[in-house]
């Protein structure tokens, strides 16, 4: 993650937002050392959560059937 002073930000700000929207790495800009902003990419959000992760997961195996392996549970 990129960090940068204010006044540096200001005199590159489309700049550093033109990269931040190309690259999508984070941007910090800080104030007398302390952080006081971050800029990052713009993600839309989906409007509801159903289906959100579609295509993010992918099972490459069984998994309902018994591995084979026996083992005890304690309870």
């Amino acid at each position: 993650m990129k960090t940068m002073a204010a006044s540096q930000f200001r005199a590159k700000c489309l700049q550093v937002i033109d990269e931040v929207s190309e690259g999508g790495e984070p941007v910090i800009v800080t104030k007398c050392g302390r952080a006081i902003a971050r800029l990052e990419p713009y993600r839309e959000r989906p409007s509801t959560l159903f289906g959100a992760l579609v295509g993010a997961i992918e099972i490459t195996g069984d998994i309902v059937s018994p591995t084979g392996v026996d083992w005890e549970a304690t309870g």
